[in-house]
């Protein structure tokens, strides 16, 4: 069988069509990918701190760098000093806590450090300690809030407002306080749910149906039933969104290494989900890669992620030959006008040597 006729049924169905003829001279340019900076969005607390201290003492501010009014070592060790005992080692209950001593009581507890710690609960603080065992029963009961538990007790009204306060935190209003920092590892782990972390737990049961419930869902975990967040389509993945509320701006959610092999993972990107790559022949890898390319759009539409999959599962030699094959062939279509016939012609050498390839 010679070189053409073995070819001929990866190459023939881009022939050209009668009275369909390419221009001679077809531009080919490089596509360049415009790297976006990434715009990082804070989300900070202020507090006023207000000591009204005995009767006829004019409240203090700590912090401003002088130690009056009812202001002392143990409530406002920034303006007034540590107390004598800091630092000894020892905790003094007394006259020490974590905020004037953090030396000797450790560093005072707060929602949101990891740590469930200094007094935090799952009914105060469910991004740290992990929801209570009842959320998720569909009671909101049992000291349950829309702060601690919004599957069971909706999302609180503040949510979607766009400013992170009212108890709300990363993990029970990402909408207003950005994903939390484990979101996006591929793993679903409490706090994180369909709600919190659409990317790891994938969407809630009931998005997609075309009814926005807006106790459960928002435009950040299910834009299919609640539309777009008003920033995506900008062209920057910024501020909450992900790729589960802004596909146009983030990409798609293929998450490496979470044990399933999604739509937009392959062997050659991603082993770990969808196995290694089996070492393929020339033959096979040019074939895989012409079902890339619509020879019969003008100019031909090639779809270089999935000739690059194809090239990725051939041997070193396969993928060597298949690209002076496919490099060949590229170069020959604007001058063939399209006709497959042509371009074997053109290209009998690098076609030969692919086929005679051995890995």
């Amino acid at each position: 069988m010679g070189t053409t006729s073995r070819l001929s049924f990866v190459l023939r169905p881009g022939r050209r069509r009668p009275g369909a003829s390419f221009p001679r001279a077809v531009a080919w340019s490089a596509l360049v990918a415009l790297a976006a900076a990434g715009l990082g969005a804070g989300c900070g607390r202020t507090e006023t701190w207000d000591d009204l201290g005995p009767p006829g003492v004019e409240p203090a501010a700590c912090g401003d760098g002088v130690c009056d009014g009812s202001e002392d070592c143990t409530r406002c060790a920034a303006d007034c000093g540590a107390c004598a005992t800091c630092g000894d080692g020892a905790c003094d209950r007394g006259s020490e806590s974590c905020a004037s001593c953090p030396g000797d009581c450790g560093a005072c507890a707060v929602c949101g450090d990891g740590a469930c710690a200094g007094g935090e609960t799952c009914g105060s603080c469910a991004e740290d300690c992990g929801p209570c065992p009842s959320c998720g029963d569909g009671a909101c009961a049992g000291g349950e809030t829309c702060a601690t538990c919004p599957g069971d007790c909706g999302v609180c009204a503040s949510c979607g407002d766009g400013a992170c306060g009212g108890g709300e935190t990363c993990a029970t209003c990402p909408g207003d306080c950005g994903v939390c920092a484990s979101c996006g590892d591929g793993r679903c782990v409490a706090p994180e749910d369909c709600s919190s972390c659409t990317p790891d737990c994938g969407v809630c049961a009931a998005c997609g149906d075309g009814v926005c419930d807006r106790r459960r869902e928002g435009c950040f975990s299910c834009p299919q039933d609640c539309g777009e967040c008003a920033t995506c389509g900008d062209g920057r993945c910024s501020g909450t969104e992900t790729c589960a509320s802004c596909q146009r701006d983030c990409g798609v959610c293929s998450v490496c290494s979470n044990g399933v092999c999604e739509a937009f993972e392959t062997c050659a990107a991603c082993p770990a989900d969808c196995g290694a790559c089996q070492a393929t022949t020339c033959l096979e890898v040019i074939s895989c890669a012409f079902a890339c390319v619509d020879a019969e759009a003008t100019p031909p539409d090639i779809g270089l992620a999935c000739v690059s999959n194809c090239m990725a599962q051939g041997c070193a030699n396969a993928q060597f030959f298949a690209e002076q094959v496919m490099t060949c062939a590229l170069a020959s279509l604007p001058r063939c006008d399209g006709d497959m016939d042509c371009v074997q012609n053109r290209c009998a050498v690098q076609i030969t040597s692919c086929l005679g390839a051995r890995c």
